[in-house]
């Protein structure tokens, strides 16, 4: 309760999947505490044909406390422990619970043929409220390769990133493989605050975008010998946490920008955007809390951006996006809608369906009617995207990111 008497709450969703597929596990036990006291639940669930709980209120701190920097947690974390037969239990410690936000944590759960001992993923400190090194200065633009050429000759979206999971020189850290568009998920969910207005999460979200594309684009660390992509040091690169949670806004804001990035005039690869907090931590860059005062006073993404990088800072799109089957049509597909473009989604929906079937199969006819549409709400529904029935640009590529996983035996690891 805070001190006006006002309690405010948070909303978590759970998805609980087999770490060796694409594929939800059904009837998985949930139980939540604070992490301040693990040995008393709170919540105690049963994960549905989704391999989701329902959606669940919890308390959580005053919504201003992450409106300025503070020295009091501006979030509620939470222990979430789950247990299926057939697999070995897991534990996630630190679910972070915003005001008046949606959580969603996904927890991966291993047969009991692949370990002896309870799975355990430790989210720490946000990199707001705790110390964590400051970025060490680079320059924004890379040089060009001895040879007089950068590998790729295009941005390129890629299917995945190679994640560090610490410094460059650590060989004894491990490396993760990523979805791109989950590993921004993360990495925004780890750098700021969902409670921010929209316009401060697009900008930070472009620049976090636009430094990872960087990396992919130069291929900074396979250049110096390395095997991955970029890494989660926030001295080097950005922050990673595997296993934490992310939030509903910043997860269908992410969805619907995620092929773009930053440009300069004349400049072919993907800026490699400065940022820090702006408070502990001083740069020459965007500020993190700056970027929310600016939105609170009304500028827009791109304004915010032309303020900390200078007015000749531009929106670009990558032309390339991988891993997917086929690239979006340019329009929404909806009830109506017919031809080659539906078929494919009808028949994508449909291997989705084998591993979720709370998706309703249909003929793949060509022709998006009513039974297309409830297919697709269903879909979005278990996806965390908006209920419409419309295959929007979000949905098509939600929709083949799934497809490509489920149609694969396993991930990568």
């Amino acid at each position: 309760m805070d001190i006006n008497n006002r309690q405010y709450f948070g909303t978590l969703r759970i998805s609980v999947i087999s770490n060796q597929e694409l594929r939800p596990i059904a009837g998985a036990r949930v139980t939540i505490a604070y992490t301040e006291e693990p040995s008393a639940p709170i919540f105690t669930g049963v994960t549905d044909i989704s391999g989701e709980t329902e959606e669940i209120t919890l308390t959580a701190p005053n919504f201003d406390y992450s409106q300025a920097p503070s020295e009091i947690q501006p979030y509620t974390d939470y222990n979430i422990t789950v247990e299926a037969e057939g697999y070995e239990p897991a534990l996630v410690s630190g679910t972070e619970i915003l005001p008046d936000r949606v959580a969603i944590q996904q927890i991966k759960l291993a047969p009991l043929t692949q370990t002896e001992e309870e799975q355990i993923v430790v989210i720490p400190v946000h990199t707001l409220f705790g110390e964590y090194p400051p970025k060490l200065p680079e320059d924004e633009i890379k040089p060009m390769a001895e040879s007089g050429e950068i590998v790729l000759s295009r941005v390129v979206i890629p299917e995945y990133v190679i994640v560090h999971d610490g410094l460059p020189s650590d060989n004894t850290a491990p490396n993760y493989w990523v979805r791109y568009k989950d590993y921004i998920k993360n990495v925004a969910s780890c750098e700021i605050y969902a409670t921010w207005p929209e316009a401060a999460l697009y900008a930070n979200i472009l620049a976090i975008m636009s430094f990872t594309l960087n990396r992919v684009y130069t291929e900074w660390y396979r250049g110096q010998g390395r095997d991955f992509t970029i890494t989660s040091s926030t001295a080097y690169d950005q922050k990673f946490i595997y296993g934490r949670n992310i939030y509903e806004n910043i997860d269908n804001l992410v969805d619907n920008v995620f092929a773009n990035y930053l440009s300069r005039p004349g400049v072919r690869q993907p800026i490699l955007t400065a940022y820090c907090d702006g408070d502990r931590v001083q740069c020459r860059g965007l500020s993190q809390w700056g970027s929310k005062n600016l939105a609170e006073q009304g500028y827009s993404a791109i304004e915010i951006l032309r303020y900390y990088y200078g007015n000749d800072m531009y929106i670009n799109t990558a032309e390339v996006i991988s891993g997917v089957p086929s690239s979006y049509p340019g329009y929404s597909l909806s009830v109506g809608s017919s031809g080659e473009k539906v078929r494919q989604l009808q028949n994508q929906l449909n291997r989705i369906a084998r591993n979720y079937p709370a998706i309703p199969t249909l003929t793949a006819d060509g022709v998006y009617g009513p039974a297309t549409e409830d297919a697709v709400r269903v879909f979005q529904r278990v996806f965390n995207l908006p209920q419409t029935g419309v295959t929007d640009y979000a949905t098509w590529y939600e929709i083949s990111d799934i497809y490509v996983g489920v149609s694969r035996i396993a991930e990568p690891s």
